[in-house]
């Protein structure tokens, strides 16, 4: 059950008559704040905005809030692009216990691997960042480090091994883990390739692009991957955003591709798989005359395991015509562009929210 909200009459007790008295009239006059609930069907949540309790930053200051993911004794490790403060980890109440990282300036990717009980992270640095008011663009990189950031190896420019041109952009954004350990890494910055290296960092091969691929294939902004194990492990397969096209594109471990995900006037970020439904961010969306909104803009989609999106947390309820999704359109003025989901194991949401003022995620608390 969702834990109870202190109300403004929860403060009353222990103030004298005179103060009682002088806030119970302001109370008559100033109805409790409305609670806000978004969503659709079984996926409808609690909006807390307050999830990071004030003054935290003071210690643990945050520039972008990119991804964020959970680790076995409940820890949430989230990844940003502060210039000295690039890994937050927090309780699941949102204390925030530690903060560290200064080698990532364009901290990005955040991805968990548990192998055999030996957790590691994944940390995808996508070479980007701003500096004062200009942009920086150089090499990015991928870090494997374990739960205290000792880093186990890097992996950097494609063409080291063969895989890339020298001028080609390396600018990657996200990292799958593959049941046998292989590291699939996208190129969503750069040049839209999937990379695949063995759980040692040996290179294997290439796949996607954005030329010289049918459309209904390209890569376009991959921004995420995911590894989809759904239908089994022997079956598994891998989940790819293709951001500027609205879409995912669903691909074998060795790079065939198999379909589309189609997510109609929303910008998707990673693809978050839990239980048998994908979770995405929202950064950026199109209005009802598929016009593309910079600014407000974001929410969440979840879509279940035939694809279908089912809610849309932030947005109007989806609706189908057919077998073809309606543009999907923003509603709710809450999250401002969400760029990562983190789910926790009660169907709790934490969204990681870009260019939102230097805030804090917020949370959705599933009321259904």
């Amino acid at each position: 059950m969702p834990t109870p909200q202190p109300t403004r009459r929860h403060f009353i007790a222990g103030l004298s008559t005179a103060a009682a008295a002088t806030w119970t009239e302001q109370l008559r006059a100033a109805p409790e704040p409305k609670e806000e609930i978004i969503g659709h069907g079984a996926h409808r949540y609690r909006v807390i905005k307050d999830w990071v309790t004030p003054g935290q930053g003071r210690n643990h200051p945050i520039l972008n809030c990119h991804e964020m993911v959970q680790v076995n004794d409940g820890r949430l490790f989230m990844v940003g692009d502060h210039s000295d403060n690039q890994m937050l980890i927090y309780k699941q109440d949102g204390t925030i216990l530690n903060s560290w990282g200064s080698s990532w300036p364009g901290g990005h990717g955040l991805t968990h691997s548990d192998e055999n009980g030996e957790e590691f992270l994944f940390v995808t640095d996508s070479g980007l960042w701003k500096s004062g008011s200009s942009s920086v663009r150089q090499c990015g990189r991928v870090a494997k480090i374990d739960l205290d950031g000792r880093e186990i190896f890097t992996l950097s420019h494609p063409m080291t091994v063969g895989a890339y041109e020298a001028d080609w952009n390396f600018n990657p954004t996200e990292v799958a883990i593959g049941p046998n350990g292989d590291i699939y890494i996208v190129d969503g910055y750069g040049s839209n390739y999937v990379l695949r290296y063995d759980h040692q960092g040996k290179f294997i091969s290439r796949f996607g692009g954005k030329e010289g691929v049918p459309p209904e294939e390209r890569l376009n902004n991959a921004h995420g991957i995911a590894l989809d194990t759904r239908a089994g492990v022997d079956q598994a397969t891998l989940i790819v955003t293709s951001r500027a096209d609205n879409c995912f594109r669903r691909f074998t471990l060795e790079g065939k591709f198999v379909e589309t995900i189609a997510t109609p006037g929303a910008y998707v970020c990673r693809p978050v798989i839990a239980g048998q439904e994908l979770y995405a961010g929202v950064c950026w969306s199109k209005d009802k005359d598929g016009k593309f909104v910079k600014d407000p803009s974001g929410f969440v989609v979840v879509i279940d395991a035939q694809g279908k999106v089912i809610a849309a947390p932030g947005a109007e309820e989806p609706v189908y015509d057919g077998d073809q999704l309606k543009p999907l359109l923003r509603k709710e003025n809450v999250i401002d562009h969400g760029h990562d989901v983190c789910v926790l194991d009660n169907g709790d949401l934490v969204v990681c929210q870009w260019n939102a003022l230097q805030t804090y995620p917020i949370k959705l608390e599933k009321v259904a």
